[in-house]
């Protein structure tokens, strides 16, 4: 498996992965203690509850989605950021249509695996 991106990740080269339930992504760098993914929601395309030991930091691109982190709710639109500590409880419903830019630390090895995604869907 390889353990780093690219130096440049040029996106409209690339196909969106579908990962199941309306939600599709693109890679956009990672090392062993980072990692940048480009998300795309339909409209009420859910990220089903979950947590992870990741540091995660997002940022709201385009659309409007509701998070829940830690039994808190708050909507999130284009230009907002969310950021989620390590082994919180977390979901987002995406109210319209839209695009995130989450960043994890260490890097998702989950993603880089292939394995299925199951908060996302089927793949």
């Amino acid at each position: 498996m390889k353990r780093f991106s690219e130096k440049y990740i040029v996106t409209k080269d690339m196909e969106w992965e579908k990962l199941g339930g309306g939600v599709s992504r693109k890679f956009l760098g990672y090392d062993n203690q980072i990692m940048m993914v480009r998300v795309k929601f339909d409209k009420g395309a859910l990220g089903a509850p979950h947590q992870h030991f990741h540091t995660q930091a997002t940022y709201c691109v385009s659309g409007k989605f509701e998070f829940e982190i830690d039994g808190e709710k708050h909507i999130v639109e284009a230009g907002d950021g969310v950021y989620i500590e390590p082994n919180l409880l977390h979901s987002a419903v995406c109210l319209e249509e839209g695009e995130l830019i989450d960043t994890f630390s260490p890097v998702r090895e989950d993603f880089l695996s292939g394995g299925e995604v199951s908060y996302f869907g089927d793949k």
